[in-house]
């Protein structure tokens, strides 16, 4: 359920920005989410309509976009792509769990449609 509090303050984002460029309707929201957040788009849309309702951003459409995680070795230096399917926290290069990810876990507004006055 966390979505719900999460698309709220996406929509204050969003109104906000959108009310200092005189916008009377936001029409699309493009996010970037990362691969490794628990974001699923679908309910994304369904609370972001639900928050949205009677405001400038109502049936505004989400268009998502998926980032790759990228992580890297702290032991080797190594940057690399996470790969979902074995879910292997490691470096590939030297084999060392002493990883930080880089992007993947992100949540961001990246740009938005608007209809001006």
């Amino acid at each position: 359920m966390h979505e719900l509090s999460i698309m709220s303050n996406v929509l204050d984002i969003v109104v906000q920005h959108a009310q200092q460029n005189g916008a009377v309707k936001v029409t699309k929201i493009h996010l970037l989410i990362g691969e490794l957040s628990d974001y699923i788009p679908e309910w994304m849309q369904n609370y972001f309509d639900f928050v949205s309702k009677d405001t400038i951003a109502e049936n505004a459409q989400l268009v998502v976009e998926m980032v790759k995680a990228s992580l890297q070795c702290g032991d080797c230096g190594t940057t690399f792509v996470f790969n979902k399917d074995d879910w292997q926290f490691s470096c590939p290069q030297c084999h060392s769990p002493n990883v930080t990810i880089i992007s993947g876990r992100e949540l961001t507004v990246k740009t938005i449609e608007i209809e001006g006055a």
